[in-house]
């Protein structure tokens, strides 16, 4: 690690940044398909996972990521829309089979194929609707610099802590733009570990311990047999159609991702006392969500700034904060709104506002506009 009593600059992006808090947290195996803009990703992977597999396409991706992930390992990948679309199929499965993975999704304009070179924050209605049935895959956003060096190893613990994948949304000028960057206040990585199953009586691959998550055990072991299963089944891995305990143990699938939520909920909250107005944003939005906070408190007109880092599911303290204000103001990348529409409804809110867009990175002066309007 650099020294933490001087500051030592250094010009870099966020993809190097995420890369090796990654596999600090770690993350030993990265396999994936290159795409704009999360190539530099799976550049980086080459150089400093101890494992990088190149897939032929992004579904083969996602099965290989399963499989080294029923070997005890901890995959990650990274993509965009058009990649992740073929994906999503696989990390349901994956989903189901309680796998633990991490998988980066890098915004970029869609729909479909869009733009390749153009950033966008239009992704979250798609991850929100992943999996069958409603059940949230555990994502994160990166909202600065920093973000890219602590969020992973978050992300990585919350995986293997609850056996799913975990989701980061990110975006292109996030994670592609240079920018000289303090090094020397990066704080240290623990590795994360799984919790494997050590008992001597028979494993059930898929019953609880008082958490809701079964522990852990790969198909290298010697000791236990283990079975995973993609289709509704008991707690031995068995297939059952309908009856209780595999209707339970899907129902439990939704549980252990809500019930844990207050464990990975991450944000960043400046509150002034006098305010009625808060900002909210998350992503690349951020930045300019910052410093629109910052001009209207230097113009005497001070408002609170809410910086959601987990998305998915939204934390009940986000609702809580927020009913304390008469005027919101959420700001985020996309046409409609979606972090928006996700905390509010369609019908939305009196005083609830967004500053939106597409093609172009929102400004601080649109933000401050809509604060003032």
């Amino acid at each position: 690690m650099p020294e933490t009593n001087k500051i030592k600059n250094a010009l870099i992006d966020g993809s190097r940044l995420i890369t090796e808090s990654c596999v600090r947290a770690g993350a030993d195996i990265f396999i994936g398909y290159p795409i704009t803009p999360a190539n530099l990703l799976y550049s980086y992977a080459s150089q400093r996972y101890p494992k990088m597999m190149a897939a032929p396409d992004e579904i083969t991706t996602l099965q290989w990521m399963s499989g080294f992930a029923t070997a005890g390992h901890f995959p990650v990948t990274a993509t965009s829309f058009p990649g992740y679309a073929l994906m999503i199929e696989s990390i349901n499965m994956a989903f189901m089979m309680e796998l633990p993975m991490l998988i980066i999704l890098v915004q970029r304009l869609g729909p479909a194929t869009g733009t390749a070179t153009s950033g966008a924050m239009g992704d979250l209605s798609v991850v929100n609707g992943t999996i069958s049935g409603g059940f949230n895959i555990p994502t994160f956003a990166i909202s600065s610099l920093n973000d890219c060096w602590d969020i992973p190893p978050a992300a990585v613990e919350t995986a293997m802590k609850l056996r799913t994948p975990v989701i980061i949304l990110t975006s292109k000028e996030m994670i592609m733009t240079l920018c000289s960057f303090d090094i020397s206040s990066l704080s240290h990585i623990t590795k994360k570990q799984m919790k494997f199953y050590n008992r001597d009586e028979p494993y059930s691959p898929y019953k609880p311990d008082n958490d809701g998550v079964p522990p852990f055990l790969p198909l290298t072991q010697n000791k236990h047999q283990v079975r995973f299963t993609a289709s509704t089944h008991d707690i031995k891995g068995i297939l059952q159609n309908s009856s209780t305990e595999s209707i339970n143990n899907t129902k439990r699938l939704y549980n252990k991702i809500v019930n844990h939520i207050d464990s990975y909920t991450y944000y960043e909250l400046i509150e002034h006392e006098k305010a009625d107005t808060i900002i909210v944003a998350y992503d690349v939005a951020a930045q300019a969500a910052r410093e629109a906070a910052s001009d209207l408190k230097s113009n005497g007109k001070p408002v609170s700034l809410l910086i959601a880092k987990t998305l998915l599911p939204v934390p009940e303290i986000y609702i809580d904060l927020l009913s304390k204000y008469i005027k919101i103001v959420i700001a985020e990348e996309n046409l409609n709104g979606q972090f928006r529409r996700l905390i509010f409804g369609k019908a939305g809110r009196k005083g609830v506002t967004g500053v939106n867009g597409i093609a172009k990175m929102i400004s601080p002066d649109a933000i401050i506009t809509e604060v003032l309007r």
